[in-house]
Parts: C-alpha cells; structure tokens; sequence
C-alpha cells in the first residue's frame, strides 16, 4: 500500500512537471494564473515574450497594468473578471500595454478556476494578434478601394453616356442662338431673352464638362503650356471672383517648366480651386497661388514635377470630411450654393494630365491644395492670337450622325462663308471624298458603323496626308487616345471658336 501511495506522488509529481514545462515552453501565448481579486500568482514564458515582464517582476502585481489608461479609468479590467465569473467564460479582442509602453492588439480569454464549489482564480490566456489586424484592416482597405473604383467607374460610364447626349442638345440650342441674335434685330426684349438662353447654356455646358472630367472621360486637345503666362491670363478672372474681401496673391517661381495640359480644363481646375478657396474664408482672409518646380530626389535634370497650389487663411477641412472632398457631389455648401464638382472636377484633371492632387489642411489654420503634373520636356510653342480669320471658303465635309446637330452646324459653316456637304457617317465620308471636291474634313468623333471619327481621321491622315481635319465631340473614351494628333472642338461650340479652330487647322 505504502509503494502504491508512492508511485501516485511520483506520478503527480512528474505530470504537474510535464505540465509546468509545457506551460513554461509555450512561446506563442501568454499563459497565467491570476488570483480571485486579479493579481498574478503565474507566469510563463509567452507572457514574457508578449508582454515583456519577466515573472520576478510581474507575479504579486495586478493584471490590470495590461490595460490601456483608459480602459482602467473605465473599470474595464474587474469587468472583465466579474463577466467571467458570472458567465463563465470572458472572450474579446482589444488593445494592451507591453512592459516598454507599446500597444499591441490582443486575443483575451479569462476562464474561471473553482476548486470545491470555490472561486480560487482565473485562467487567462493572452495572444498577440496584431499582425493578424493589419492584414484583415490592409484586406477590407483593399475591398473598400475596389468597390469605390467600381462605383466610380459605373458613374463615369453614367455620365459620359447622358453627356454625349445632352451636349448635343446643348450644341442645338447654343448653335440656333446665333442664328436667332440676327433674325431679332435690336429688340432689347429678345436680346436679353437670347442672353439669358446663352448664359444657362454655357452653364449646362460647364457643368457636364465637369462631370466628365472627374469621369476622365472628357475629350481634350492637350498642349504644352506655359504655366506663368496660364495663370496670368485667369487673373483678372480670379481677382473678379474672390471679392473684395480677398487678396489674391500670385507667388510663381521663374523658370517653371511647361507641362502638358488642356488648356480649358486647367484653367476650369484653378477657377475652382480660388472659388473654393475663398468660399472656405467666410470673413475673408488670403489667397495664395504658386507654382515651382519639383525635382525627383531634389536634383536638376530630367523628369520632374510641376506643382501648382492653392492655398488659403480659411476654416481649414474636418479629418472625417478630408476624404471625401473629391468626391461628385459632395459639399459642405448649403443648398444652391455649390454643385459638389469642383473638386471633383480639378481631381479628374489631375489625373486625366498624369498627375495627382495632394491636400494638407489644418482646421482654423486653411487648406493648401497642390497639383502635381509631369513635366513637359519641350517648351510651348507661341501663338499669335491675332492670327485668327473669321470667315473663309471652300468646301467642308461635314460627318454627323444626328440630324438636328448637323443642321446648326451646317449653319454657322455656311455662315462663315464655307460651303457644306453633309454625310452622316464615316463610309459614306469615304465615298464623298472620292469625288473630290473637299477642302476640309469636319467630323464628329462619336459615330454608328465600324468606324467612327477618329478612325477616319486617321485613314484620312494615311490616305490623302494633306487634307486637314478637324474633330468635335462632346464625349468620348476614343478621344482620349487622340493626344494631340488631331485638333478637337469641344462640343458646344460657338461660331467664333468654330471659325478659330479652322483658321489654325494646317493647309
């Protein structure tokens, strides 16, 4: 009997090792005892690791020094213990305290231990699984991202297609107006009648190219340009839209190299960057615009930035509301006071030129605005603006598929003097020009059949080198890949910028 009793005190003995060695070597997980009240009576090895405290200096201390400022201010801790108690078992995730003040996100699992029908501890169990977080946060990032790109791209696609449409529209209406100014003479009724028609159009207008340039689905003709001589040309417009209660200061540094941009649309984006600007200074305040050079790794040479800011003395923006701000009709205006686009509007500009917006802002301090856009390694080339005819002659080929668009603007063609074949798609402006005859080939980008404007633009361009061109759409993904080859009409146009576009077409 007496050996038996042995052998079970041998065997508990070595269990209790076993498991105390087991306890002791498991690295991954902190693993301790606490007592009733939440002092540490164990500790082992993992906990060590995790937490940095080495057993001499954490047994006969309370748990709770694991627990953020916080949490111990809001009893987290004996809660934690209490709910264990109650319903035995406490599980959650959150963040802890190492020994050397890190945060660390935590796995915790509190099991309470009865001996007897007794209380006499706690079980705790501790993982740190903050690595495990910031791949699930990285992951739902990712997702975030992706279905905001999918939501966006089925808004440009949205947009691009009610654009094309409604410029058309827009071009019926802007084109007659001209035609009307003559047929009413000097009434002063229907003039203002006229002029008012005029203005909602150019607004229609604005606004889908907007629209379309937050979509990046706006058409452009980019150019090199001068960026001084650009902001100078929008001053007297600026200093008009800020109020007397601004100042707008101009700060560009010389020898800014040209970059390659639409010009309208670079002009649109700085409008509504100053309009914002000054809208976020509601007792006024300064308005900053400049525009340097940024060379990668802060040395001269090839490559480089052009970055040209906005900034203002105002409210500054929100943290919660800095990521939304580029967002299509999103603003902090009340009702009537602003569309929601022009940021949106500066942001697919941006983007659309190969560049990007950056925005730092502090709130009571303002908001600086910064378009970062590549630099041009040739310089623009001049223009002389007194270069332009109004008027002239010869045959044009007019390619339109919609009836009502291609009567206006056979109209305002034959207003300046041009005479006007008309052909409602590009096989039947193949066939037309075998006949000869054709001074000039006007043709809109967005056609049915196999092929549309661009393309034959480009067999045009192939066959019959010397024959000029000139494209007008009011949408359309094709005339993004156009990158200057042929000039484009932005759709509405008015007669004076159709009689420009022609007068610079090469002959």
């Amino acid at each position: 009997m007496f050996r038996k009793d042995q052998q079970q005190q041998r065997d508990l003995f070595e269990s209790e090792r076993n498991f105390r060695l087991l306890v002791e070597g498991v690295a991954d997980y902190a693993l301790y005892m606490l007592d009733p009240d939440g002092v540490v009576t164990s500790w082992n090895g993992g906990g060590q690791r995790i937490k940095g405290y080495s057993a001499d200096e954490i047994i006969g201390q309370h748990f709770s020094r694991f627990y953020t400022e916080v949490d111990r201010a809001n009893g987290k801790p004996l809660r934690a213990l209490r709910i264990a108690r109650e319903q035995g078992r406490y599980e959650e995730e959150g963040w802890r305290v190492r020994k050397d003040g890190t945060f660390f996100w935590a796995s915790v699992i509190i099991d309470p231990i009865h001996e007897d029908g007794h209380l006499v501890g706690f079980a705790k169990i501790t993982r740190d699984i903050t690595e495990r977080r910031e791949t699930q946060l990285q992951l739902e990032q990712m997702h975030q991202q992706l279905a905001e790109s999918q939501k966006l791209d089925a808004l440009g696609q949205l947009t691009g297609g009610v654009a094309h449409d409604f410029n058309n529209l827009l071009m019926v209406i802007s084109g007659s107006l001209h035609t009307l100014r003559k047929a009413v003479g000097d009434d002063p009724k229907c003039q203002r009648a006229i002029s008012a028609i005029e203005g909602a159009t150019k607004r229609g207008a604005s606004l889908t190219s907007q629209l379309l340039t937050f979509a990046r689905r706006q058409s452009v003709n980019p150019q090199a340009i001068d960026v001084a001589e650009r902001i100078d040309a929008v001053r007297e417009v600026l200093d008009t839209g800020v109020g007397s209660a601004v100042t707008l200061q101009i700060d560009v540094e010389p020898d800014v190299w040209p970059v390659m941009v639409d010009v309208a649309e670079f002009e649109t984006a700085l409008v509504n960057l100053v309009v914002n600007a000054r809208d976020a200074m509601a007792g006024g305040g300064v308005i900053t615009i400049s525009a340097h050079n940024v060379t990668p790794g802060g040395e001269a040479g090839a490559g480089g930035q052009v970055a040209i800011s906005v900034e203002d003395t105002g409210a500054g923006i929100a943290p919660d509301i800095l990521g939304k701000i580029f967002d299509p009709f999103f603003t902090t205006k009340p009702i009537g006071k602003g569309t929601g686009l022009g940021l949106s509007q500066v942001h697919g500009f941006a983007h659309q030129a190969g560049g990007t917006v950056k925005v730092a802002s502090e709130l009571g301090k303002g908001t600086r605005i910064t378009i970062l856009l590549p630099r041009k390694e040739t310089a623009p080339e001049a223009e002389d603006a007194n270069a332009v005819e109004i008027g002239g002659s010869g045959t044009v080929l007019l390619v339109e598929d919609n009836p009502e668009v291609a009567s206006v603007s056979a109209g305002l063609l034959e207003q300046l003097g041009y005479t006007v074949r008309r052909v409602a798609n590009a096989e039947a402006a193949l066939r037309e020009i075998e006949l000869d005859g054709v001074d000039l080939v006007f043709s809109d980008i967005v056609m049915p059949g196999k092929m549309d404007g661009l393309g034959l633009a480009r067999h045009l361009k192939a066959v019959r080198p010397g024959l000029p061109i000139l494209l007008a759409s009011g949408y359309s993904d094709a005339a993004l890949s156009v990158r200057g080859d042929f000039p484009i009409l932005r759709k509405p146009y008015e007669i004076h910028e159709l009689s420009q576009a022609i007068a610079k077409l090469p002959r």
